[in-house]
């Protein structure tokens, strides 16, 4: 009888020990579930925002993150409106992420206001320093790093390729956030350039879609004019420029290939989906225990020159063999 006992209370004991062993194992999924938090200034349902959504989780699960089981992410599409940027920012550092990722300049100085200890991951932004976000490139110092999209300098390259295909250009309009850093350092490096060619700038800030319509048309109708959209928190606008510079048949530029992929003549400036692949792997390493202010901010690899030429034909302009050889991709 003694070793029936035995026998049976060693059974108990392992069906208690099998019977506990599941809730173990979800205690212990639960301790390695990490939360990462996204915000970016496009709006509700923009393509642009679900691709970089996208390659942001295909980059987290090709370094061995499964989305759902060991990580969860939390995104915010806040367009480009400045109360609507800082409470979405809030609502991101109340769920207490491991980690936040900010998509352009403008959406960074929220995120910040509303933390200083939860890391973030700035992509696509531009003068990190210059906009108080870091201390230095090579040593950030703070809770960000990150990604630059551009150096300011490069943005008179905007108005030097418009006046490449539109010769008789003597006036442009500058569409840009006054409210960014990105938008104001932009207006002077392209103000810098414009002079040299002789080509005169008129600013226009975003603010109510029918007073940008307005400017625009009123603009419009002395002639010899051009369009040119900065970054910093226009994106958002982009549809509303694209089908300004159609309807009044102005050449425009623009600072990002998927302007001209949605039908923008053309377009000039970094790759936005490189940075994302690289911010997954930056996300990867904090989540494993490394320091923002220990990563350095790094520069982008490859500025891109897009033009479509479907645009080009119904603006009635011929674009320059050369310009058509130095092209990163034609749209046809």
């Amino acid at each position: 009888m003694q070793f029936v006992d035995l026998r049976r209370r060693e059974f108990i004991t392992l069906l208690c020990g099998a019977a506990m062993w599941p809730l173990g194992t979800h205690a212990q999924h639960a301790e390695r579930m990490r939360r990462v938090g996204m915000i970016m200034p496009f709006n509700e349902g923009d393509t642009e925002a679900q691709a970089r959504k996208t390659l942001f989780e295909q980059s987290l699960q090709q370094l061995g993150w499964t989305i759902g089981l060991d990580l969860q992410i939390d995104i915010r599409l806040a367009g480009s409106d400045p109360d609507q940027l800082r409470r979405y920012a809030m609502e991101l550092v109340a769920l207490t992420p491991d980690v936040i990722v900010t998509v352009g300049s403008v959406t960074v100085a929220p995120v910040q206001q509303a933390t200083r200890t939860i890391p973030i991951v700035m992509t696509n932004v531009a003068d990190p320093v210059g906009a108080g976000f870091v201390r230095s490139l090579s040593r950030p110092g703070g809770n960000a790093t990150g990604f630059t999209n551009f150096e300011y300098s490069m943005s008179g390259k905007l108005v030097e390729l418009l006046k490449q295909i539109s010769p008789s250009m003597t006036r442009a309009v500058i569409l840009r956030n006054p409210i960014s850093a990105a938008g104001i350092g932009q207006f002077a490096a392209i103000q810098s350039v414009a002079q040299s060619l002789g080509v005169e700038l008129t600013p226009i800030a975003l603010r109510d879609n029918g007073e940008i319509e307005g400017d625009v048309a009123a603009f419009a109708r002395i002639g010899n004019g051009g369009l040119i959209a900065t970054a910093g928190g226009t994106a958002s606008h982009r549809d509303l420029f694209i089908n300004l510079a159609a309807r009044h048949k102005l050449p425009a530029i623009y600072p990002f290939r998927y302007y001209a992929h949605d039908g923008g003549l053309m377009s000039y400036g970094p790759d936005t989906h490189d940075p994302v692949r690289r911010a997954a792997a930056y996300v990867d390493r904090i989540l494993k225990g490394e320091k923002p202010a220990d990563m350095p901010v790094q520069a982008p690899t490859k500025y891109e020159l897009v033009i479509n030429l479907k645009t080009a034909k119904e603006l009635g302009l011929t674009v320059p063999p050369k310009l058509l050889f130095t092209a990163d991709e034609v749209i046809e």
